[in-house]
């Protein structure tokens, strides 16, 4: 098996490398009759392009993606949806230093050792190009969802946080690196310029919220929406934790602490906190849902590395080319794609075994 699918009744494959000629996702398990087209998927693909400041590769992908079946004058037919984003501007001979040697920390190494064979160009498969799919796959998804909004931000960025008194939501569309937090993204912007201009790399971490999902989506033990998020989220490139709700510090309260207190609301249950980050059982309670993942630092740096050749020879690397300088920029629209298409999976799995 490959594994290149992810889903249930609403699932997606994706297919393709970043210095092919093209990339994609097939869609299957839409539901019939939505209105849908190429102007629905865009907006969420120039989010997470490349080159739209120096604070990412500068590699210049316009990115535009075409609907090659499963929708006919606007509207979904129910049949797989084939989605198209041709690759234009690969430099491959950036890559002749990777084709000899394996880059610590990337997937070099793993792929050479599992098939025998792999791309170096821009690392083939394993490239954050990659995600580009996901992101009109999730597109797809938020046509099934439209009772829900989900909203990724960076709140961490080389260790330095956010000031949650001081979130606006607003400010997210504002900065380059998604942040609702004016003053945090200013004093980004010198960090990662200051270790861009050094050849170095930045870690990050990426907080999502999902409003508007109802109680009951999800199923216990072995589907829980938890798990199917923490692994939709974990399958991220260079993603290297998944919290969900308080996370690792609800490890660090008391039980009387930790509790989602309930009190009668007009229209149901009210909730006095929500530290479970919007489940119960691995069932979607009505609160937002709210996920954060973190980032590890890009591993394709211009400072030299200790590393070996395919012949396990000592050696340094210095990977050329265009690279992000904080993968967990461009990081915040995949999470989004990600958490949408889990949420219209589960919406689907939910209708089908209730009805609702």
């Amino acid at each position: 098996m490959s594994h290149n699918s992810f889903g249930h009744l609403f699932r997606f494959t994706t297919w393709g490398e970043s210095h092919g000629p093209a990339i994609g996702a097939v869609v299957d398990g839409c539901p019939p009759g939505l209105a849908f087209s190429e102007a629905d998927i865009q907006p969420w693909l120039d989010k997470r392009r490349p080159g739209t400041s120096k604070f990412t590769t500068q590699r210049q992908e316009p990115d535009q993606v075409r609907i090659l079946s499963g929708v006919h004058e606007g509207l979904t037919t129910g049949t797989p949806i084939s989605l198209m984003i041709e690759n234009v501007d690969q430099r491959s001979k950036d890559y002749s230093d990777v084709a000899r040697a394996y880059r610590p920390g990337h997937a070099d190494y793993a792929y050479d050792m599992k098939y025998g064979h792999r791309d170096p160009r821009g690392g083939g498969r394993s490239s954050a190009r990659e995600t580009a799919s996901r992101v009109a796959a999730g597109a797809v998804a938020r046509a099934v969802i439209p009772e829900v909004r989900i909203r990724a931000y960076l709140v961490e960025l080389g260790g330095d946080a956010i000031d949650y008194s001081r979130f606006d939501d607003a400010e997210i569309d504002r900065n380059p690196f998604f942040c609702p937090d004016a003053a945090a993204a200013a004093r980004w912007a010198e960090t990662l310029d200051a270790a861009r201009l050094a050849g170095s790399s930045l870690g990050a971490i990426v907080e999502c919220t999902a409003t508007g999902v109802p109680a009951g989506w999800g199923s216990p033990l072995y589907q829980k929406l938890d798990s199917q998020l923490a692994a939709a989220c974990m399958g991220i490139n260079a993603v290297k934790g998944v919290e969900i709700g308080d996370g690792f510090g609800a490890a660090r309260l008391r039980g009387e602490d930790n509790a989602d207190r309930m009190r009668p609301g007009a229209d149901g249950p009210e909730f006095l906190a929500n530290h479970s980050g919007g489940t119960a059982g691995g069932i979607s309670t009505g609160q937002p849902i709210v996920v954060r993942m973190a980032l590890k630092p890009t591993s394709s740096i211009l400072t030299p590395v200790e590393t070996i050749d395919r012949d396990g020879n000592a050696t340094d690397i210095v990977t050329k080319g265009r690279h992000d300088p904080c993968v967990g920029i461009r990081a915040a629209p995949v999470m989004e794609a990600m958490v949408a298409l889990v949420l219209a999976d589960a919406k689907l799995m939910d209708r089908g075994q209730t009805g609702r």
